[in-house]
Formats: structure tokens, C-alpha cells, sequence
């Protein structure tokens, strides 16, 4: 309710434009209206960078962007687009991810193909080897885009799933044939919102420091030693 009514005041002013790694229904989708809410357009973007340009040329106000996940580590591209962009990080979203095997199928034994984001594979390789060990897994830009292609495709090919959210299920009329297929429980992942200005102080606050180095002996050892000291 809090977070609806900051998106209603921050819209009587101005009608915000928020970027994001689409399509809808990803979960940096949920992540971006979990922080702006209802009141905001939101514009999906088709990579990490068309989000980082999106906001640097003034066409949206923020960005939503993935750099971190508590089962594969950073998010490297988010990171190396920082020694690129004069964008600043302006505030950060930790979003439980729930991983879910969607399908036009009524059961698991028909499933031959899988389809997700590479990230989702990881995050359920067990899952998927002790359940689905001869599926083949076909890699998409997205979980979403892979729910909408399964939801298309598989009319006429049943054996089709994908690993998405439970908002994807809903919005392509997919079954959950398992839930929660993450390896990890607490899979969480970490989002930042992007801007061109600096967020206002708020005594509770974390700074980021992405720098890059010189290929030379001792690079790595130099930068630390000021942090160790």
C-alpha cells in the first residue's frame, strides 16, 4: 500500500519512465515494480545496455538492471557497463527467485524440451538432472520470452516447457507442473536501479566501487593493499 501511494505522488508531478531487462513478466520486471509500483510506464528493454542508454539519453527517468545472484555470482555485464557509463547506482532490490517448470503438458513424463534463461539452468541443475535428465535445454534471452515461445509453439508440440514465474504461467495460460525447482531455497538476486543522478543520503546507505586494471604483475595486489591497510 506504502509503495502504491509514493508511485501515485511521484506521478502527479511527472509520469515516470522506467527501464528494464525485458520483456514483462521477467523477473527484473517484478524486481522494477517492486521499488516504482502501479503509477509508472515501464519500458522493456532487450539488453543490459539498451537499458544503460535508455537512461543516459534522458528517454526514461530509471533503469532496473540484475548484477548479482546468490547461486552464479555478479552479473559481470551490469558491472563492466559501469566503467562505460556515467550512470550512477541509486538504490538496490533483493528478490527471491522462484523457479518453475511451465508447460502445455499434463504431466512431467511428456516434457522432451526445456526452454530458459541459461541463469535459470544453472539455478535448477540438480532439479533438472534427477527429474528431466533427457530433456534437451534450449536457451532464451529471458524465462518470459521462454514461456511465450512455449505457449505459442507447444499448440501443436505438448512435450514443450519452460522454466519461468508463476506470472508468466498466469499471463501465457501455462500448467505448473513443479513449483519451486531452484536448487537453492533462499536463490535470491540482487537488482540496482540505475540514474543519472546521485540518490539523496539517507545516514543507511552502502557504496559501490567498480574500477578497472592495467594488465601488469602486481595490478591486482596494488589495488587491494589501500582496502587492506
Amino acid at each position: 500500500i506504502y509503495r502504491e501511494i509514493m508511485s501515485d505522488s511521484k506521478s502527479a508531478s511527472k509520469r515516470l519512465k522506467i527501464a528494464f531487462l525485458g520483456p514483462e513478466f521477467t523477473f527484473t520486471h517484478e524486481a522494477a515494480q517492486k521499488v516504482f509500483g502501479g503509477s509508472v510506464d515501464y519500458v522493456p528493454c532487450a539488453s543490459i545496455s539498451d537499458v544503460f542508454t535508455e537512461v543516459e539519453r534522458g528517454r526514461c527517468d530509471y533503469g532496473v538492471v540484475p548484477v548479482e545472484n546468490s547461486t552464479e555470482g555478479a552479473v559481470t555485464y551490469t558491472l563492466d557497463m559501469f566503467i562505460q557509463s556515467d550512470l550512477k547506482m541509486y538504490d538496490e532490490i533483493y528478490l527471491k527467485i522462484g523457479q518453475h517448470l511451465l508447460s502445455r503438458a499434463a504431466s512431467l513424463k511428456n516434457v522432451r524440451s526445456v526452454y530458459s534463461n541459461p541463469q535459470a539452468f544453472a539455478q535448477c541443475r540438480n532439479w533438472l538432472e534427477a527429474n528431466l535428465p533427457g530433456a534437451h535445454l534450449i536457451p532464451a534471452r529471458s524465462t518470459a520470452e521462454a514461456a511465450g515461445y512455449v505457449a505459442k509453439r507447444s499448440k501443436n508440440r505438448s512435450g514443450d516447457a519452460c522454466i519461468a514465474s508463476l506470472a508468466a504461467a498466469k499471463e501465457y495460460g501455462l500448467n505448473v507442473l513443479a513449483r519451486s525447482i531452484e536448487d537453492n531455497s533462499s536463490n535470491t538476486t540482487r537488482f540496482i536501479v540505475i540514474s543519472r543522478g546521485e540518490a539523496k543520503p539517507t545516514k543507511n546507505d552502502r557504496t559501490s566501487i567498480v574500477f578497472e586494471l592495467q594488465d601488469r604483475v602486481g595490478a591486482l595486489h596494488d589495488s587491494l593493499v589501500p582496502f587492506r591497510k
